[in-house]
C-alpha cells in the first residue's frame, strides 16, 4: 500500500473519531491516459477538508462540491463516471482521452465504521495484508486478513480492495550513497531504514523521515526484512557488515536484494558467500553491482540507477500479481 493511501486511511479515521461525516471515493476503473491508477484514493468529510488524490486537481473540486450538496452518494455508495463527454473532459483537464470511474461511499460516525479502518491501520503497522469488501447495496463492509494482496476488483454487487504493508527498503551501512538514496526512496513511497553498527555514523545521519537503526546487520536484517513488500540494499563497502546482511536477506522473503561495488568485488563477494554454505539458487538472488547501468560514477548517480532499479523491480511484481 502506498503511503498516499495509508494516509488517506488514517485521516479518514480520525475524522470518524471526531464524529464527522465523510466520504471515502476510490478510482475503480480507468479509460485512456487517467492521472492515478485504479486503487486511489481520496476522503473528504463534512467540513470540506479533503485527503488524498484522484486525478492531480482534474476532478476533485467538482466531485467534492457535488458530495458536500448530496448530489452524489448521500445514501449510499454510488459510481461516478468522468470524461465520458470530450467536453467535461475539456472542462475538468483530464488528459485527452482519459476517463475514470470513482466509486463515492458515505462513511458515517454514527455507523461505527471508525472501527474497520482503524482495524485495516493496526493491520498494516504489523505488515499484514487485508481484504475490505463493500457491499455496493447496503454499503455495509467487511474486512479480513488475508495472506496475498490483490488488485481491486467491482461487480454489480461488491467493491473488493485490498491494502498490503507499504514496500520497505532497508539501507545496510550509512554512508553517502544511503544519503541520496534514502531522499529518492521516500519520495516514491518507500518506507526508508538505514542500519548501521556504528553510532556515531547513526548520530550524524543528516536525511529527515529515514529511520535509523543501529544494530548488528544480520539481526537488522532478520527481524526488519520479514516478508516480500522489503528490500535490502547493502552499502557499507565492509565485507564484515554487508555480508552478514545479505547471508540473511539471501534467505529470506525480501523481493530485491542488493550490494553496491564494482564487477570484481562483486565477484569476490560471491566467492565469499559460497563459503558462507549459501546455496547457488540463494546466491543468484543477489543484484550486484546494484542498480541499473547508466554509467553512473558519482553518489548522487549512483543512487539514481539504484532507485530506478527498485521502481521497476516493484513495477513488475504489480504486473505479475495483476496477471495472475
Amino acid at each position: 500500500m502506498d503511503s498516499i493511501n495509508h494516509q488517506v486511511i488514517a485521516t479518514l479515521t480520525e475524522w470518524l473519531d471526531q464524529q464527522l461525516d465523510c466520504w471515502l471515493c476510490t478510482i475503480v476503473k480507468t479509460w485512456g491516459s487517467s492521472p492515478r491508477p485504479i486503487g486511489s484514493l481520496l476522503a473528504c468529510n463534512s467540513k470540506g477538508e479533503v485527503t488524498g488524490s484522484l486525478s492531480g486537481g482534474c476532478v476533485e473540486e467538482d466531485l467534492i462540491e457535488k458530495l458536500l450538496r448530496s448530489e452524489h452518494a448521500a445514501t449510499g455508495p454510488e459510481q461516478i463516471r468522468y470524461g465520458v463527454r470530450k467536453s467535461e473532459s475539456d472542462r475538468l483537464g483530464l488528459p485527452c482521452g482519459g476517463r475514470l470511474e470513482v466509486l463515492a461511499e458515505p462513511v458515517f460516525s454514527s455507523d461505527g465504521n471508525q472501527n474497520g479502518f482503524r482495524g485495516i491501520l493496526e493491520a498494516l503497522d504489523s505488515r499484514r495484508c487485508i481484504q475490505r469488501t463493500l457491499d455496493l447495496m447496503s454499503g455495509i463492509q467487511t474486512i479480513e486478513t488475508v495472506d496475498q494482496y490483490q488488485p481491486l476488483s467491482i461487480d454489480a454487487q461488491h467493491l473488493t480492495q485490498y491494502f498490503g504493508p507499504r514496500y520497505r527498503l532497508l539501507l545496510i551501512g550509512a554512508g553517502q550513497i544511503a544519503t541520496y538514496l534514502s531522499e529518492m526512496a521516500q519520495s516514491v513511497d518507500f518506507q526508508v531504514l538505514v542500519c548501521d553498527p556504528r553510532q556515531e555514523i547513526i548520530d550524524q545521519w543528516p536525511v529527515m523521515g529515514a529511520t535509523m537503526i543501529q544494530g548488528m546487520p544480520d539481526d537488522l536484517v532478520r527481524e526488519h526484512a520479514t516478508d516480500g513488500y522489503c528490500a535490502v540494499i547493502t552499502l557499507a563497502h565492509d565485507p564484515r557488515i554487508d555480508d552478514m546482511a545479505l547471508m540473511e536477506a539471501l534467505k529470506g522473503p525480501a523481493f530485491h536484494i542488493g550490494a553496491i561495488g564494482s564487477q570484481r568485488t562483486s565477484q569476490a563477494r560471491i566467492n565469499r558467500l559460497k563459503q558462507l554454505e549459501l546455496t547457488d539458487q540463494e546466491i543468484g538472488r543477489l543484484k550486484g553491482p546494484v542498480g541499473l547501468d547508466i554509467g553512473s560514477k558519482s553518489p548522487p548517480e549512483i543512487a539514481i540507477s539504484i532507485i530506478a532499479e527498485l521502481i521497476q523491480v516493484r513495477k513488475q511484481l504489480q504486473l505479475d500479481t495483476l496477471a495472475r
